[in-house]
C-alpha cells in the first residue's frame, strides 16, 4: 500500500469509530430474559464486528461463595450466554474471577471465541489461596465447613465461602498445565493488586498456547482497576482488537 492510500485507511477506521461511539451513546441498555436465570443486559450496536461480553468479578454480583453458586455461575454468565447470543463470535472481557470464567468458557466454546481480555484475572485464585495456608487453619476451615476472609470490597468486610465451593473450584483449575486457547488474549493487572497477584496474568500468558498475548502491568493500579486512565486502557484495548479482528475478517 503507498502511503496515500494507508492515510484514507487511517483516515476512515477513525470516522467509523467515531460513528461507532455516537451510536453507541444513542443506544439503551436491554435485557434478555431466560426461564430460572438471571437477566443478560446488553447493548445491541449495529456493525460487523464481534460482540463483546463482560464477565464480573465473582463476588460483584453474588451471594456467599456455594459449590452450587460456581456452577450457576459458569452457566448463567458464561457457557449459557454463548448458546444463546447470535453474534458469531464474542471478545470475552473477564474481571478477577470472571477472567478465570473467561479461559473456562474458551475452553468450552474456542468456536465461539474472538479473543480474550482478562482483568487482574484471578485464575485458580481462590484454589491456590486456599492451600497455602497452614495446615492448622485448613484444619479448622474443614470442621467448620466454610471460610471467611477479609475483604475491603462489602461492607461486612469479608466474604465467607464454603468449603463445598473450593473443592468444585478444584475441578475447573486451569494453570497446572498448558491452556489450549489459541485466539488473541490481553492481560491486564495492576501492580498495587491487594487481593490478586499480578503474578497470576504471567502465569496465565505461559500457560496459554496462543502466539498473540500481550501482558501490561500498571504500576499503580489496584485489584479493580477504576481509575480514568485504566478504563482508558480497557476501552483501547478493546476497541484495538475490534480493529485487528474486523481487519482480518
Amino acid at each position: 500500500q503507498t502511503n496515500q492510500e494507508l492515510s484514507q485507511h487511517r483516515a476512515l477506521k477513525t470516522r467509523e469509530k467515531q460513528q461507532n461511539n455516537r451510536v453507541r451513546h444513542k443506544t439503551t441498555v436491554q435485557y434478555a430474559t431466560r426461564p430460572d436465570l438471571p437477566r443478560l443486559a446488553y447493548r445491541k450496536l449495529k456493525g460487523k464486528g464481534p460482540g463483546v461480553v463482560f464477565l464480573p468479578g465473582y463476588a460483584s454480583n453474588m451471594g456467599g461463595l456455594k459449590a452450587e453458586a460456581l456452577e450457576e455461575f459458569c452457566r448463567s454468565l458464561g457457557h449459557s450466554y454463548l448458546r444463546c447470543t447470535t453474534v458469531f463470535t464474542i471478545i470475552l472481557v473477564g474481571s478477577s474471577m470472571g477472567g478465570w470464567l473467561m479461559l473456562l468458557a474458551a475452553l468450552a466454546r474456542p468456536e465461539k471465541i474472538a479473543a480474550l481480555v482478562g482483568i487482574a484475572t484471578a485464575a485458580d485464585h481462590f484454589v491456590t489461596a486456599f492451600n497455602s495456608l497452614p495446615i492448622e487453619t485448613k484444619k479448622e476451615i474443614e470442621e467448620k465447613g466454610s471460610w471467611s476472609f477479609p475483604t475491603r470490597h462489602n461492607e461486612e468486610g469479608s466474604y465467607t465461602m464454603s468449603l463445598d465451593f473450593l473443592k468444585e473450584a478444584e475441578n475447573h483449575c486451569v494453570l497446572q498445565s498448558p491452556i489450549p486457547v489459541s485466539c488473541p488474549v490481553r492481560l491486564l493487572h495492576g501492580m498495587k493488586d491487594g487481593d490478586v497477584p499480578w503474578h497470576v496474568s504471567m502465569q496465565v500468558a505461559e500457560r496459554v498456547l496462543s502466539k498473540d498475548v500481550d501482558v501490561i502491568l500498571r504500576k499503580h493500579a489496584q485489584h479493580r482497576m477504576s481509575e480514568k486512565d485504566d478504563i482508558k486502557l480497557m476501552v483501547y484495548t478493546i476497541d484495538d482488537l475490534i480493529d485487528k479482528l474486523t481487519t482480518l475478517g
